[in-house]
């Protein structure tokens, strides 16, 4: 029952900017969350952290330890990165368009509105109030959009709506004489969507910047200094300076002050208040009608990438502004576009899309390509062996993902409307979808082709589907006809048709035992069907109201099905006879819509489940629906043992238990009133509406917001880990891998001292059942080493049986991580020869165990196969050699 948040799949990317930490860790946000992918190790994570609403700016400290992210609400969370940990909160009173850390990492620019605030950066310790605000520029007309620093972090160079862009000093003007009031840079006809500055290579010092204008025009401008213009002064009598009554000096042709307070240093800091800033070139991009979308420079190669609302970026050499690159990455608006730290990785995102790439520029190729599905996830899978993850959706796409890494490997398009269930064979290389196109598609893994099509006489659309253990008998279920088809695998020919059904069948499963055939249907019945022998349907359960899924458990002597009401049923598919029935419309009731008028109580909406599913062995099941939760039960006593509350996004509709009445008007609720169209100024609308017809997030016909919901769950065949397919991605979780202590027959003397005591005296039988005991996984690895190998069968055959799963658990783990592997396929070896025959006859109990042992061992063949591959003649020409000596 250790679940907690691992993941989030489906949606790589969704609005914000990107940014590149530590040069190969890319940070995108994904709703109200953050997703970190390693670009070396092709790994991606989700942060554990949730915002209250949608995540519209981050940034990244210099040294990548600190991460700073606000939502749409303009709440700001400060994070440890490396930790994961939250560190502190604020809220800023205005939008924020743009936040950027200073690059000595003391201090935190924040465009909120039209005002330029400088924040000193909080740090580890526990304070009241962390943020100190340092200073407020209220200089601008209108609304900010751009900050850039230069590189000794005295400065910024802020673009604006206002056709601005200005140069401010952070440290307050103490002699007006010396500084200047900051300079403007004007003649913009558009926004400017982003404002950098240009460094003197020898002197590290800004001397020059860029801005970019929404109407695709780059304007360079340079920097002269007031000392390198000053005449020459004339001789005479040393003067006064009125202001600072500070002596001026001729010292060789360059006048010095002299004085206690201002030296060379600060004189050095203030230097570009001490001169002009002029236009020295414009520059078009020559995109016709498209407007630039996003913009990114590096100081260090002088170059600009800049995004277009055509889907075009192009990547140019200053100041002589040469096209190096002009690629097309589709027909959308690009919406962010980054460098890293050395300027070899380019990071693009499309919002619309959900589309992220990381291209080298330099080899021309992709480091990464990843694109989430257009719409709502519909229905997931996982492989047998637990390692793959396929997902399909409204966008008629079907995904297969590695769950290890969270990538997207493959991408299945055939299909011409939206997949709505999905199912492995027991091979792993055969993956099966329904779709509402009125086809069954069966895919090949290994050669990424549909191999096989199954069709019905007349068009029908498929909302279930299932197949049995072997895999050469495919079923789909109707939401037209109620009819369920029956195709060969091998011959792809239809063999039956069941009828029966007098509604829609959204659930279909066959026992996990036998050939038996489950159905549920919106006619309030669940039927058991013997496909072979072709009799019809062997069995019906009645129900009060609507049946809307069924599901078999692992070992196929329970049905569980829930219907309209809230209640799930349990069935013995043997004798016919009903087991238990919880009673769940309480515990998934939760959340009222923004247009609700009725309170959460006297609701109905949402009080019921539409997916479920057993655990890996049998003993609870995990329940979700139209609802921010999802219920685990124990069957046995019919108790909810755990619910998870899968969002806390405000962005989504049902999150709330109660509204605000205030917020209620004769139009409507106010959060659906949107009268701001900056959303797709800035180039973050979303598409409309989908394939179904309906209304979909962020249309701007009636503005409606996402509705929270679970459509889908699965439990992994190990039972290390489940998915939910719900409206902000595809959710992983996995157990808690940190230590909780829950140990198995404990006394007084079973202590992590006797386990060190018994490895000393070279008892190791003895010290690895005690630390089985105490269920210590660093004790239990450290038994296991110093057994030696000629030892091992001896050992494996002391461990008592209710030991076993235990040790099955660290075996696995270790060989997910261990370097040590054929050490620890000896101890596998070893431990099925000596208790090969409890494992059988408890296969049930062991079967989670059995199952991430049985991916482990997998994972490992694979890797090596393909490195051994790889490496056939290089191993081949080593053995020749060896062979001549």
């Amino acid at each position: 029952m250790n679940f907690r948040f691992q993941n989030l799949l489906g949606a790589p990317y969704r609005g914000g900017n990107t940014v590149i930490s530590n040069n190969t860790l890319l940070l995108s946000p994904i709703g109200n969350r953050v997703s970190v992918t390693d670009l070396i190790k092709s790994e991606t994570t989700t942060l554990p952290i949730q915002s209250s609403s949608n995540i519209s700016r981050i940034a990244v400290s210099p040294d990548g330890t600190f991460l700073l992210t606000v939502d749409d609400r303009n709440r700001c969370h400060f994070i440890n990165l490396p930790r994961r940990a939250l560190l502190h909160r604020i809220s800023f009173k205005h939008r924020v368009a743009a936040v950027q850390f200073s690059p000595d990492g003391n201090h935190i620019a924040v465009a909120a509105g039209k005002l330029l605030q400088i924040w000193r950066t909080p740090g580890f310790s526990t304070e009241f109030s962390a943020f100190e605000l340092y200073r407020t520029f209220a200089d601008f007309d209108n609304k900010i959009t751009s900050i850039d620093w230069c590189p000794r972090s005295e400065y910024l160079i802020v673009g604006s709506k206002d056709l601005t862009a200005r140069i401010l000093c952070k440290e307050k003007v103490r002699d007006v004489v010396k500084y200047k009031k900051p300079f403007s840079l004007l003649g913009h006809r558009d926004t400017v969507v982003a404002a950098f500055f240009g460094v003197n290579s020898r002197t590290d010092r800004a001397c020059k910047a860029y801005t970019v204008t929404r109407d695709c025009y780059l304007f360079s401008w340079g920097f002269t200094s007031d000392d390198e213009e000053s005449p020459p002064p004339s001789p005479g009598t040393p003067d006064r300076d009125l202001e600072g009554d500070l002596t001026v000096v001729d010292n060789g042709g360059v006048k010095k002050r002299k004085g206690p307070e201002i030296g060379e240093e600060e004189e050095d800091e203030g230097y570009l208040s001490r001169g002009k800033w002029e236009l020295l070139r414009k520059d078009g991009f020559s995109q016709g009608h498209a407007k630039v979308t996003a913009c990114d420079y590096h100081r260090g190669l002088d170059m600009v990438v800049v995004g277009f609302s055509n889907g075009v970026f192009g990547l140019y050499q200053m100041p002589e502004f040469v096209c190096i690159h002009m690629l097309s990455i589709s027909r959308e608006k690009i919406t962010t576009a980054v460098f890293n730290k050395l300027g070899n990785w380019l990071a693009f995102g499309c919002a619309k899309l959900g589309q992220l790439l990381v291209w080298e520029w330099r080899s021309e190729s992709y480091i990464l390509k990843q694109q989430g599905h257009y719409f709502d996830v519909n229905c997931v899978a996982y492989s047998h062996d637990s390692q793959l993850l396929a997902t399909g959706a409204d966008d008629n796409k079907v995904k297969v993902w590695t769950v290890s890494s969270g990538f997207c490997f493959v991408t299945l398009t055939e299909h011409t409307n939206a997949v709505t269930a999905l199912h492995f064979t027991g091979t792993n290389n055969c993956l099966l979808s329904a779709s509402l196109d009125g086809t069954v598609r069966a895919w090949d893994l290994l050669r990424y082709r549909n191999f096989r099509i199954f069709t019905t006489p007349s068009s029908r659309q498929f909302v279930s589907l299932a197949a049995d253990q072997s895999g050469e008998v495919v079923c789909a279920g109707t939401s037209d006809s109620f009819e369920i088809f029956v195709w060969s695998m091998r011959t792809g020919r239809l063999l039956d048709v069941l009828s029966g059904h007098e509604a829609p069948v959204h659930g279909l499963m066959f026992s996990p035992t036998n050939a038996v055939l489950a159905s549920s249907s919106w006619d309030k019945t669940v039927r058991l069907w013997d496909v072979f022998d072709g009799k019809g349907a062997v069995e019906t359960f009645s129900h009060t109201h609507d049946v809307l899924t069924v599901a078999y458990r692992p070992d196929g002597r329970q049905l569980a099905c829930s219907t309209l009401d809230g209640q799930i049923y349990f069935w013995d598919p043997i004798d016919g006879i009903l087991m238990y029935t919880i009673e769940g419309s309480r515990d998934i009731a939760g959340g009222r819509l923004m247009s609700d008028r009725r309170s959460a109580a006297n609701s109905s909406s949402g009080k019921f489940f539409t997916s479920l599913c057993y655990s890996a062995d049998g003993s609870y099941i995990l329940a979700g629906g139209s609802s921010r939760y999802i219920c685990m039960y124990d069957i046995a006593d019919q108790v909810m043992l755990r619910r998870f509350k899968i969002t806390h996004n405000l962005s989504l509709d049902g999150v709330l238990d109660f509204l605000n009445s205030k917020n209620m008007t004769e139009a409507g609720p106010l959060d659906l009133i949107d009268d701001d169209n900056s959303d797709i100024e800035e180039g973050v609308e979303k598409q409309t509406r989908g394939k179904l017809g309906f209304d979909l997030p962020g249309s701007s016909s009636n503005h409606g917001r996402p509705v929270i919901q679970t459509k889908c769950l699965r439990i992994a065949p190990t039972g290390r880990s489940f998915v939910a397919a719900t409206t902000e991605g595809v959710l992983v979780y996995s157990v808690d891998e940190s230590f909780i202590f829950d140990p198995t027959d404990m006394d007084i003397d079973v202590t992590p001292e006797a386990v060190d005591k018994a490895l000393d005296e070279n008892r190791l039988s003895e010290a690895l059942i005690l630390s089985l005991r105490l269920n210590d996984d660093s004790l239990i690895k450290k038994c296991i080493f110093a057994v030696s190998p000629a030892d091992i069968p001896s050992i494996a055959t002391s461990i008592p049986p209710r030991y076993l799963q235990r040790l099955i658990e660290a075996l696995a783990t270790l060989l997910e991580n261990s370097p040590h592997l054929e050490f620890i396929l000896r101890w596998s070896q070893e431990l099925c020869k000596a208790h090969g025959d409890y494992i059988q006859n408890n296969s049930r109990n062991l079967l989670p165990s059995l199952k991430s042992w049985q991916k482990a061992i997998t994972t490992n063949h694979q890797d090596l196969a393909d490195t051994c591959s790889s490496n056939e003649y290089m191993l081949q020409y080593l053995c020749s050699s060896l062979a001549k000596k």
